[in-house]
């Protein structure tokens, strides 16, 4: 009886915050709130609006191809195309991640579907790390973006294709593949119920689970948006700027950036080129690395669906994982 109200009160709060979103939208240009509402708090508001209108169509995207796994992928299917040994598993899965044409956002459920399916915990966070660097739509607005530096779009790629591999292999050296997601009461309604053989419709059911995991979703899209939002209004940049003088702290502090601003890895290396005077090219490489692995959005989803013990395992390894091979880089180029 306890979970269902706190299942009733998660999707009252995630209804609540969808709906003030789209008053917010429709409704603040027809009001003269500027007279009445600080500037800096009207710039809270447009950057949350734009973080929240450029992931939404990729979020929208990940929860569709999630029902879509979860209606017709089973899982002896899943675990049929994974190969046995743990190790070889790791290429495969790599080069699988570059064809996800998905951003930070959008992956999470994608690959907590799968590895509801059966995919391995080391697999599913090369999914993660992966693909939201290594799709052909990233590669095309780095290059677009760095036009007169061209070699920051093929050093994101090819740093992003060795940083997946080796946290794949530390993920799966520290957990094993124990399972360390969370489960919800329908969730695991829905496994007996496919372990007992009930035929459903599969097409009323793919559009259940997607709507379920929209609004499921959407609440901590817009929580992680917010609060990005507000550190990007009143966290003073001049300050990052005069910590990121050296090669030793100016990758920290790009990687700090790019988790702070929580921009769709579609669109951040307009931010990053806009840097380009001021950083070196290893730390530009660093926020753009780092950005899409782990930032405020995907890290209020990461609490949100795994466990906290694995979730700040997860960040020690990418933090520490990037930060070693942006030294090195800098170090031989």
């Amino acid at each position: 009886m306890r979970g269902h109200v706190n299942g009733w009160v998660r999707d009252g709060v995630g209804i609540v915050l969808m709906g003030v979103l789209i008053c917010i939208f429709l409704f603040a240009d027809m009001t003269n709130i500027e007279a009445t509402i600080p500037k800096s708090m009207l710039n809270v508001n447009t950057i949350f609006l734009s973080i929240v209108l450029e992931a939404l169509p990729f979020v929208l995207i990940g929860v569709f191809v999630s029902a879509l796994i979860q209606t017709f992928l089973s899982e002896e299917m899943v675990q049929r195309l994974i190969p046995k040994n743990p190790l070889l598993a790791i290429v495969p899965a790599v080069l699988v991640s570059a064809i996800f044409p998905v951003c930070e956002c959008a992956i999470i459920p994608v690959v907590r579907r799968l590895m509801k399916k059966g995919m391995p915990l080391h697999v599913g966070v090369i999914f993660i790390v992966g693909a939201p660097i290594l799709n052909p739509i990233v590669f095309a607005s780095t290059y677009y973006a760095f036009q007169t530096t061209p070699s920051i779009a093929y050093a994101r790629m090819i740093l992003a294709f060795v940083l997946a591999m080796i946290i794949g292999l530390v993920i799966y050296l520290f957990f094993r593949n124990r399972n360390q997601l969370k489960w919800t009461r329908n969730e695991l309604v829905d496994k007996l119920t496919e372990s007992r053989g009930i035929q459903t419709n599969k097409l009323k059911s793919t559009f259940y689970h997607a709507s379920d995991e929209f609004f499921d979703m959407g609440k901590y899209l817009i929580i992680g948006a917010l609060i990005a939002s507000l550190f990007q209004t009143y966290l003073d940049r001049e300050v990052l700027i005069q910590l990121g003088t050296n090669d030793v702290s100016s990758p920290l502090v790009m990687m700090g950036l790019g988790f702070i601003l929580s921009l769709c890895s579609e669109a951040d290396a307009f931010v990053a080129s806009s840097f380009s005077h001021t950083f070196s090219t290893g730390s530009l490489l660093a926020f753009l690395l780092y950005g899409p692995m782990l930032d405020l959005k995907n890290t209020i989803m990461l609490f949100a669906y795994f466990r906290a013990r694995f979730v700040i395992g997860f960040m020690i390894i990418v933090t520490i994982s990037v930060y070693l091979i942006i030294l090195g880089y800098q170090l031989y180029v």
